[in-house]
């Protein structure tokens, strides 16, 4: 039996409350990690981020009436 055929056969309130459980926990991560990145120090420095400015891709937009004269 697959992982989902099980969630299926579970009670329409079981459902929902394997659902909000797991947003809960996938909220309480978001915070929980950053929280314990700051207590061990591992905050980006202004290196890290102009580095990372490097690596973004950027878009150019090109007008169209521009380019048909």
């Amino acid at each position: 039996m697959s992982l989902w055929s099980s969630y299926r056969g579970l009670s329409a309130r079981t459902r929902i409350g394997v659902g909000i459980s797991v947003l809960l926990w996938g909220t309480f991560g978001l915070y929980a990690t950053d929280a314990a990145a700051d207590k061990m120090g591992m905050t980006p420095t202004t290196a890290d981020k102009e580095a990372l400015a490097k690596m973004t891709p950027r878009i150019h937009v090109i007008d169209r009436s521009d380019t048909q004269k």
